[in-house]
């Protein structure tokens, strides 16, 4: 089944030059099945970028998704023309308004991590979306500081600062092979990380209910499923391009910034040569299985959702 877009938004011409399933919402509305509805709250300021990388992912399930692009209500991206925003995105506001409910949501992080989650401005908007997942979202996925910023909310476990930026391809031991979202992933497996910012294990241990599900030696937990909130949080980036930490890295270089070069990431550690994409297929796991767990627990009436 394919994933359902507005056939103008550039995704929908990226991902359908990658064969991934694709139909216009005309097409979607004549089909008698109640696909998944899922939104983006995307934070991050290459919207486009994001968008792509988020809808391959939870387009590559056999399930028909319908897909929502959301922004936060006040702040105006710099990154991204208007236009863009203002006929593919919905403010939360207006969805709250709505009274509309998700399958899904997907949070994603926010190169704001230096910042207390209190000084951030749309932080008291955020805090609104997490409450209101609550009752109108059944699974919320946190990505990176999304993560972050609804465990620190919902359980008050705080991000440290690093004295150095974990950057680049790093190991991941499988912590819970039972659990359901980690279906066909191996003892180990590899994802890009990118942040200034650590979380840590000792004090996620300490918080009743969380479970952690993916963790490294080098760069602490990396995935963790919070039942009680029906939510995964994950620290890193699976969600990340075969390029995407070489863009990073050569436009820290061009601007003169401090910048290491990202660990395990290029061949023989010479950024002259072509990574290697070591993470594809656990990424499509990833979120292949919380689709599907998604699939197998929703209440097949939308409006059944947080009742």
């Amino acid at each position: 089944m394919p994933i359902t877009l507005p056939e103008n938004l550039p995704a929908y011409d990226v991902l359908s030059a990658e064969g991934v399933m694709v139909m216009g919402e005309g097409r979607a509305a004549t089909q008698e099945i109640r696909p998944l509805k899922i939104a983006l709250l995307n934070l991050m300021p290459k919207k486009i970028q994001t968008e792509n990388q988020f809808a391959r992912l939870i387009g590559a399930t056999p399930l028909q998704i319908d897909f929502h692009l959301i922004r936060m209500s006040e702040h105006q991206t710099k990154n991204t023309a208007a236009e863009h925003m203002e006929q593919f995105y919905r403010p939360f506001s207006e969805v709250k308004a709505s009274g509309e409910k998700f399958d899904g949501l997907i949070i994603t992080g926010a190169p704001i991590e230096h910042l207390p989650f209190e000084e951030v401005t749309y932080w008291d908007e955020l805090k609104e979306v997490f409450d209101w997942t609550q009752s109108h979202v059944f699974s919320t996925f946190g990505v990176c500081w999304g993560g972050m910023a609804m465990i620190y909310y919902f359980h008050g476990v705080q991000k440290h600062i690093l004295d150095h930026k974990a950057f680049g391809l790093f190991q991941q031991e499988n912590l819970a092979p039972s659990s359901p979202y980690l279906r066909g992933f191996s003892d180990l497996c590899y994802i890009p990380v990118s942040r200034w910012t650590e979380m840590r294990q000792a004090e996620i241990d300490a918080v009743p209910g969380l479970v952690p599900l993916l963790g490294s030696d080098e760069t602490g937990p990396c995935l963790v499923q919070d039942p009680d909130h029906r939510a995964l949080y994950i620290f890193n980036h699976f969600e990340y391009d075969t390029g995407t930490l070489n863009e990073e890295y050569q436009r820290d270089v061009a601007a003169g910034k401090p910048i290491v070069l990202p660990e395990h990431y290029y061949p023989n550690d010479n950024p002259s040569l072509r990574p290697m994409n070591r993470w594809r297929s656990h990424a499509h796991l990833l979120y292949g299985n919380w689709i599907n767990e998604i699939y197998q627990t929703t209440p097949y009436k939308l409006e059944d959702i947080g009742n």
